[in-house]
């Protein structure tokens, strides 16, 4: 029992746990089993890279890390304007009934249906990104965000219009709220992915509360129009960022490749090879030890040289599988040793190719109906709740915040709105920079605690920090809100939407690092259910906020002590996973749910 995690009575290594070495005190390159594995030297302790870089220099793994940086921030600046266009209405909602002619509840309604938009578009998209990459969607959904942001400012007083445009937008936007988090998975190793998960998460979730505090000034200055065309004329900034910046990020890698998906507990080594040849014949068997060759410090390619390294300059693979018992086939020659030379890197205008290949010899419309067998494994459904759930009580306060700060006592215009907006963006920072400073540094210290062994598992520690600041600013809000009337500051409720924001980002890091570290050969569908279930969970919020709130006689103490309590049975439910995390991994490796239901 590692920290608390039970280990498998049934599989020796479990997919997802991985040799993370972080101890100094510990052997880093030829120890219990592990062998010839490249390591990350740049800092004082070398770590052992999970998954493990090919020799092939178009795999993102082995491109420069200032490059893998560029193109994470690149998505993740597109991402922001990508994402503000969810709240984008917030400040507008007095604006636009007027201009609309229509009801406080039918404005709502607008968010609603973009977010309706991403999570039915993430089902086609997901699967198109797994089967041939996803540049091509990164692209698409630049140029689609250009158009569907003109047409909404476009669209004056025309309602039908207005709502035709936001469901395209969310449309447009699905790529980069379901995608750059799994782009992160294809160009980092596990210990790279901690402060980037939390930034990219930021930026998909965090960065558009900054939207409101300008939305409200735009909308008092220049009209509400502007607010789509100023984003339509950063996304066409952005294009030829994404175009020429960001080539294709997923790759095609040898499975003998992936170790933190191995059910093996000695990757790199003779016996892994030796498992990996009895399933080949003899002819696929010389391929496979040519792919799998181990590289030493001379034959690493790209500028990631100087930081990767083998720890031994070569692997002894010198026996031969054993024939199976049932077969007749004879049993393959000795195997020797063979390097293969690496294929040449692609040239920047190859790199501009929108496809490049498929990824995955898969059919397409079963890759749509994973992300809904999976809401059923233990696992993603935990996911679903931490990150919906938050999501969706931000929305809900969105939604409601016009009925106390633009009605009385306050009267607050579109200006004084969107600046109360401020303290969820504050809030946003500082779930980012919790999540950035505990993520990795606490996988790390739990690693170093548990003998050099790093458990998925360890990562469900963020949910403490998710729980204190999330439930803080859900049992704050209501009766601050309420209280209003009785000469109660307004920052006292904004700074309890704060503490709710931040929590939403800490849980948002702390699922999806779970699912990339656990089933990161399953993450894209993970991700997918994620976003179809907060979107569609939020739309519904729209559409039943202000109704529940007519319901409490517009009191928001009784209707947030609720939300609060389900909030606190949703994290207290990431003991169990915790504790018997590791024998779900297991259970669900040896029973594929996937394959149990013809998906696979």
């Amino acid at each position: 029992m590692g920290l608390g995690v039970l280990e498998d009575r049934v599989m020796e290594h479990v997919p997802g746990t991985t040799r993370y070495f972080d101890d100094p005190e510990r052997p880093q390159f030829s120890s219990d089993g592990v062998e010839g594995l490249k390591c990350d030297t740049s800092g004082p302790v070398p770590i052992i890279l999970v998954p493990q870089p090919s020799d092939d220099p178009n795999d993102p793994l082995n491109w420069p890390l200032w490059k893998r940086d560029l193109i994470t921030f690149i998505l993740s600046v597109t991402a922001i304007f990508a994402t503000c266009l969810g709240p984008i209405l917030a400040a507008n909602t007095l604006t636009l009934t007027e201009d609309f002619s229509v009801r406080f509840a039918k404005v709502a309604e607008l968010t609603g249906w973009y977010l309706f938009g991403v999570g039915i578009a993430a089902f086609f998209f997901v699967p198109s990104g797994r089967l041939w990459g996803k540049r091509h969607l990164f692209v698409g959904g630049t140029i689609m965000l250009v158009v569907t942001s003109a047409w909404g400012g476009a669209s004056r007083h025309n309602y039908a219009s207005m709502a035709a445009s936001r469901v395209f937008q969310g449309v447009a936007t699905a790529p980069f709220e379901s995608l750059v988090n799994v782009a992160v998975g294809d160009l980092y190793c596990v210990h790279q992915r901690g402060i980037r998960m939390a930034f990219t998460n930021l930026a998909v979730f965090g960065g558009a509360f900054f939207t409101p505090i300008l939305v409200g000034k735009i909308t008092h200055e220049l009209g509400w129009q502007w607010t789509f065309y100023f984003v339509a004329i950063f996304c066409g900034l952005c294009l030829p960022a994404v175009y020429f910046f960001c080539p294709e990020t997923a790759y095609r890698r040898d499975q003998a490749l992936n170790t933190d998906m191995l059910s093996s507990d000695s990757p790199g080594t003779q016996q892994f090879f030796t498992n990996t040849l009895a399933t080949t014949t003899p002819e696929e068997s010389e391929k496979t030890k040519q792919r799998n060759a181990p590289s030493t410090p001379d034959t690493l390619v790209g500028d990631d040289a100087d930081q990767i390294q083998t720890g031994l300059s070569s692997v002894p693979i010198s026996s031969a599988p054993p024939a199976p018992a049932a077969s007749s086939t004879p049993a393959p020659a000795p195997a020797t040793r063979a390097v293969m030379i690496p294929p040449p890197k692609a040239t920047f205008k190859e790199s501009l190719a929108l496809f490049n290949g498929r990824k995955a010899d898969e059919n397409f419309f079963k890759l749509m109906l994973r992300p809904i067998v999976l809401f059923f494994h233990p696992a993603f459904f935990w996911a679903c709740l931490i990150q919906g759930l938050m999501i969706g009580w931000t929305v809900f306060i969105g939604v409601i915040l016009a009925q106390f700060f633009i009605g009385p006592p306050l009267w607050w215009g579109e200006v004084e709105t969107g600046y109360a907006y401020t303290a969820a963006f504050v809030g946003a920072i500082v779930g980012f920079l919790v999540a950035g400073l505990l993520s990795d540094w606490s996988a790390r210290l739990m690693t170093k605690w548990n003998k050099g062994t790093y458990e998925p598992e360890f990562r469900l520690l963020l949910i403490i920090p998710m729980m204190i600041f999330g439930c803080i600013g859900l049992y704050g809000w209501g009766p601050t809100a309420d209280d209003l009337l009785w000469d109660i500051p307004p920052a006292i409720p904004l700074m309890f939407f704060g503490f709710q924001v931040a929590g939403m980002v800490i849980g948002a890091v702390a699922s999806s690092l779970y699912i990339v570290d656990a089933y990161r050969d399953l993450a894209i569908e993970g991700f997918t259910i994620m976003i179809v279930f907060k979107n569609l969970l939020s739309f519904g919020l729209t559409l039943k906020a202000f109704e529940w709130l007519v319901l409490n006689q517009t009191k928001a103490t009784p209707l947030f002590n609720i939300i609060g309590s389900v909030q606190v049975v949703v994290c207290l439910s990431s003991i169990p996973l915790y504790i018997y995390g590791k024998r779900i991994r297991s259970f669900y490796h040896r029973h594929d749910l996937l394959a149990l239901c013809r998906v696979r």
